[in-house]
């Protein structure tokens, strides 16, 4: 595999300097377009000695006599370095000139900061006035709730107060004979449901209720329908069961 040409970059031992108003300077390239000739062939005849050339600042000229040049040729030379000439050069950036940019951006950087700060600032006032709107409107609506809530409980007394003071003395206190009598005018009630109808404690009911289930499959008197027990006083006497 043939290894990839490199630019030739002679040496100074091998400069050759010719001062003859006949001759002119092309770099490479511009060798390379007027003779059609590839960079790689110019390199191998600079490297071989047939090329004359100098080298200035670092760059490579060739030196070729005006003769040798088709009046083509020369006209797109000169027209060439001519518009090379006109080119504005850019001014190298002194030390000066980069401190001065860099101040400039940072200028720019703390006047965004500011806005932004302010900004930020804004936003907070602002979501903290709509805060306080909000939880005033937010107590407003409470301390209405709790007006109403306060006239109602009031009403709720007032009336609680007027039913207790007309029927405190048409209370009479009732026995467990008198209860049991009143129950005896129904024809079938369920036991739990009578059992509401007699002061006892929770203790003496679940006592009563552990008398009927313990006697069901053995006494008559007790009818059990819907998983209901019921009680039928017309027909039966239940004193002995309810004696706890």
């Amino acid at each position: 595999m043939a290894k990839k040409s490199r630019d030739y970059k002679p040496t100074k031992d091998i400069i050759y300097i010719i001062k003859d108003e006949d001759t002119m300077r092309l770099t490479v390239e511009e060798y390379s377009k007027h003779f059609k000739m590839s960079k790689e062939m110019i390199n191998s005849k600079l490297r071989a000695k047939k090329l004359n050339y100098i080298i200035e600042n670092g760059t490579t000229y060739i030196i070729v006599t005006r003769s040798s040049l088709q009046n083509e040729q020369r006209q797109e030379i000169h027209q060439a370095k001519k518009e090379q000439t006109k080119q504005v050069v850019k001014p190298k950036a002194t030390v000066s000139m980069v401190i001065s940019l860099y101040q400039k951006e940072n200028q720019q950087l703390k006047e965004k900061i500011t806005q932004l700060e302010e900004k930020i600032d804004k936003l907070i006032d602002d979501k903290e006035q709509m805060l306080r709107e909000e939880m005033n409107r937010i107590e407003q609506v409470y301390s209405a709730k709790d007006e109403q809530l306060k006239n109602i409980l009031e009403l709720i007394n007032k009336q609680i107060t007027m039913q207790q003071t007309s029927t405190i003395h048409e209370v009479e206190t009732l026995d467990k004979q008198t209860l049991e009598s009143k129950a005896q005018v129904q024809q079938v009630i369920e036991l739990k449901e009578y059992l509401k109808t007699l002061d006892l404690t929770n203790h003496e009911k679940k006592a009563i209720k552990k008398n009927f289930l313990s006697t069901y499959d053995k006494d008559v008197r007790i009818i059990k329908q819907n998983g209901k027990i019921l009680l039928d006083f017309s027909k039966y006497d239940y004193s002995d069961l309810l004696n706890n």
